[in-house]
């Protein structure tokens, strides 16, 4: 899920996938994860995240520091103006610093925008790089969320890192079949399972 970035570059990790398929389970082992206490985190909307057990008294305008040392905070105009928000509180100490991002979309997000603007806006390519894609995929459903949703596929195609939901509880078969289809759409992304 990571590669080298330069130093005064501030790595962006996409974290997608399709509705249902546990982008919010993942999210919260995350921000749990001590090793990511100096990450902020961009999602959508507070109200899509179970984030409340999470979150301390603690916020400023739209960013929330929670109990894990991590930052939240919801898009607001646009991703490049959020990053833009970021980066200049942090330089000017209104909040903790962070050494890293992490962008939670939305279930049906077509994740092709986003990465552009992480690469293509002007101020956000001079501060910011795409570290890496992580999508999660359910075991249960994938197969025809993939057959049925073109923001899946893209979802897919573009992860660096995919990782199968709920596969304890699909059957062998259907996970099996759900991986050769993803392994069809993305050959170079690397596959986990998890229990999301």
């Amino acid at each position: 899920m990571s590669v080298a970035v330069p130093l005064d570059l501030t790595p962006v990790t996409v974290l997608t996938g399709f509705l249902g398929s546990g982008k919010t389970t993942l999210l919260n082992a995350l921000l749990r994860d001590e090793r990511l206490r100096d990450t902020a985190v961009i999602i959508n909307e507070f109200g899509e995240v179970g984030l409340d057990h999470l979150l301390v008294s603690e916020s400023q305008e739209n960013v929330v520091l929670l109990d894990s040392g991590c930052l939240c905070c919801t898009i607001g105009s646009g991703l490049s103006e959020t990053l833009e928000t970021l980066f200049r509180q942090r330089r000017e100490g209104s909040i903790p610093a962070f050494q890293r991002v992490v962008v939670e979309t939305t279930g049906l997000a077509d994740p092709f925008p986003l990465l552009k603007t992480v690469l293509a806006d002007y101020f956000v390519s001079k501060h910011f790089t795409v570290n890496g894609v992580l999508t999660t995929v359910d075991a249960l459903h994938g197969l025809g969320q993939l057959r049925e949703h073109v923001e899946a596929r893209n979802q897919v195609a573009v992860a660096n890192h995919i990782s199968i939901t709920k596969s304890d509880v699909a059957d062998p078969a259907q996970v099996n079949e759900l991986e050769a289809a993803l392994l069809q759409l993305n050959g170079a992304a690397q596959l986990s399972f998890s229990f999301a």
